[in-house]
């Protein structure tokens, strides 16, 4: 039995492929803020007790705006033209690159859905992530937007020389640095509040 084939004038994978960048950059937007909302909101716990379910609440309500009106439909609009180009251009799937990268997209969407269930435990107030942890948890989607950008750039022919290697270490140096600032960060707080 033949697939079913559609019939799409001739703009259409221009059009699926402006949406679908856009998607990438709001819901990619909305994944970074959001574990960075989870940092503040596990940070909140040090507050004094008049503050804290204030800042608590105003964190959740934050993460829960940011997921369901931004994070989410960046989400859907990103998947759902993807699923226009394919259909556009079904050889693709055919591909090796393209398989590596719906295997990147699917451990992007369920980074997604951990992120659903680490709002949750942040709003009933039984997470056990620590802030550092988070951090950490937060350089995830930056690794994986770089591999998968590479890959819809080079497609069959993925660098392996210098220059990826260069831009592997450019992204571990970037992590790692923004790891160091914030337990610099940390430890200053710490000095200026025991020496006040």
């Amino acid at each position: 039995m033949p697939l079913l084939t559609l019939s799409w004038p001739p703009e259409a994978y221009l059009w699926f492929k402006t949406l679908h960048i856009v998607g990438v950059v709001v819901w990619f937007a909305g994944l970074f803020y959001l574990v960075r909302l989870f940092i503040y909101h596990r940070e909140a716990d040090d507050l004094e007790e008049p503050l804290r379910p204030a800042f608590q609440a105003q964190y959740a309500l934050m993460e829960r705006r940011l997921a369901n009106i931004i994070t989410t439909p960046g989400m859907v609009v990103a998947v759902l033209c993807a699923v226009g180009l394919l259909s556009v251009n079904p050889a693709w799937l055919q591909q090796g690159w393209m398989h590596a990268k719906l295997a990147f997209v699917a451990a992007l969407l369920a980074y997604h859905v951990f992120c659903y269930r680490l709002m949750g435990q942040l709003s009933k107030g039984v997470c056990n992530w620590s802030p550092k942890q988070l951090r950490a948890l937060n350089e995830l989607p930056t690794l994986l937007l770089v591999i998968v950008v590479m890959l819809v750039v080079f497609k069959s022919q993925f660098p392996t020389g210098a220059a990826t290697w260069f831009i592997v270490a450019l992204v571990v140096f970037m992590a790692a640095s923004i790891q160091f600032y914030a337990r610099w960060r940390r430890l200053r707080e710490e000095r200026v509040s025991t020496s006040a």
